[in-house]
């Protein structure tokens, strides 16, 4: 009976250290203080509107701090990554890998979009009438649309006029390209002095990692910010009028994310729930701030901790941010789709191909613009012929901030298996190290605190 008794004892203590030790975790968890803020957040907006709007800076200030270090951090990596390969022939095989894997499943992303659209009809019945719509709201987007997609304008987006702004900026296309051009330099003439120049790399990289973990512990703040200012200014009306789209919108990402690059990852013997629940800090960080930037860095880090290296994670995340947005393009085919629907304009299968088709050029065209979106989305109206006219794209003002969200963590996910995958075709990841770190989450050194 003593023995029943004390093993019982035994039992309901460890219960109860297993439960201090689970709140203790949440508590000092950063994800936890985040979905916290989310929902203050949006009670917030509800409550006060106008009070809410004037939540914007807390987001602002926290994006404008990320595109600071962010820069650094991709330049630094990039070239430290470049250098620490055995041939610029390395490099190059990496890249065309990236190249490769971009084209083929942005494609695919650009096609769920218009099947969706087509199969769910997320704007039938609308009957949405072009003469209410307010030209002048749209003028932005649609005065940026005459170079959109074509060389001239990617090549002028990605050559910085000076070396500084595009690190004040955030201007990743540049940065990228900067870091590209002067890695290379070193590869080819550094000789026997790569070494020496790597070491100093290493150690203003670190520094700025440690800058970026202190900064992370303000995102429940820009969390708040940004749901509060979010729903005080659209309010829940803007949601409910627009349910249809922005559910076919999460239903086409998600079968995106656990369908398409479930089966890529699938090839690799690699479990897609896994995967996601490896980078799920990110992907929260990144729905709360509906920034990619928030967790590019952060996620460069975790999947080098994890085993990639860190030429591939250097090439391909920084590169995949400005050319492989898969769930943007989900975003515009679907949108295009919705707008013939809710405005009446029936589509044939060779312009809905055609869309496809236009797509996968300018798509790649306004990169680094703000706005590109929208920018992307009236130029290919625009090339379209006008067969759905330009302004209609000022339905999708009212949700375009909630579908920004869905795009934002869709993209993260895009670039993080983008890296995976070509980390293992070229042989620049050590799977047993990567495997050990889906298993075990919290093994892996993570940028992000909590």
């Amino acid at each position: 009976m003593e023995a029943t008794a004390s093993m019982t004892s035994s039992i309901g203590s460890l219960e109860e250290t297993k439960k201090k030790d689970w709140k203790s975790y949440t508590i000092k968890s950063l994800a936890f203080w985040v979905i916290v803020a989310i929902i203050a957040g949006i009670l917030f907006g509800m409550a006060d509107p106008k009070l809410a709007v004037q939540a914007k800076p807390g987001i602002d200030w926290f994006i404008q701090a990320l595109k600071w270090l962010v820069g650094p951090i991709i330049f630094l990596t990039i070239i430290s990554g470049i250098i620490g390969l055995e041939s610029l022939k390395e490099v190059g095989s990496i890249g065309l890998k990236a190249f490769i894997y971009f084209e083929v499943v942005s494609t695919f992303a650009l096609a769920i979009g218009v099947l969706f659209g087509n199969f769910f009809g997320p704007g039938h019945g609308m009957n949405f009438d072009v003469n209410s719509l307010d030209a002048k709201s749209v003028d932005k987007y649609t005065h940026s649309t005459q170079d959109v997609g074509s060389f001239l304008s990617i090549l002028k987006n990605a050559i910085p006029s000076d070396p500084i702004t595009p690190f004040l900026h955030g201007n990743t296309l540049q940065v990228l390209v900067m870091a590209l051009v002067l890695a290379i330099l070193i590869s080819a003439f550094g000789g026997k002095y790569k070494p020496s120049i790597v070491k100093p790399l290493e150690i203003a990289q670190g520094f700025f990692f440690k800058i970026l973990t202190i900064l992370m512990w303000l995102s429940p703040v820009a969390s708040f910010s940004a749901m509060a200012f979010l729903i005080g200014k659209f309010g829940i009306a803007s949601l409910i009028g627009m349910a249809s789209l922005l559910g076919v919108m999460l239903i086409s990402v998600l079968a995106f994310i656990f369908g398409i690059l479930g089966i890529i990852l699938w090839f690799f013997k690699i479990n897609v729930f896994k995967f996601m629940r490896f980078i799920a800090k990110e992907v929260l960080i990144v729905f709360a701030t509906s920034s990619s930037e928030s967790a590019l860095a952060p996620l460069m880090k975790r999947l080098e901790s994890a085993g990639v290296s860190r030429g591939t994670t250097g090439l391909v995340i920084p590169t995949g941010y400005s050319f492989n947005l898969d769930c943007t393009n989900i975003y515009l085919s679907l949108s295009i789709i919705f707008l013939s629907q809710a405005f009446g304009i029936p589509l044939t299968l060779g312009e809905e191909l055609s869309i496809i088709l236009i797509l996968m050029v300018t798509s790649k065209g306004a990169v680094g613009v703000t706005g590109s979106g929208f920018i992307v989305l009236a130029g290919t109206l625009s090339a379209m012929g006008g067969a759905i006219p330009v302004v209609t794209v000022a339905a999708l003002l009212g949700v375009d901030k909630f579908m920004s969200e869905m795009r934002a963590v869709g993209n993260l996910c895009g670039n993080a298996v983008a890296a995976v995958v070509v980390g293992a075709w070229d042989k620049q990841i050590d799977m047993d190290k990567f495997r050990y770190a889906l298993d075990h989450p919290e093994s892996v050194e993570d940028a992000i605190p909590g």
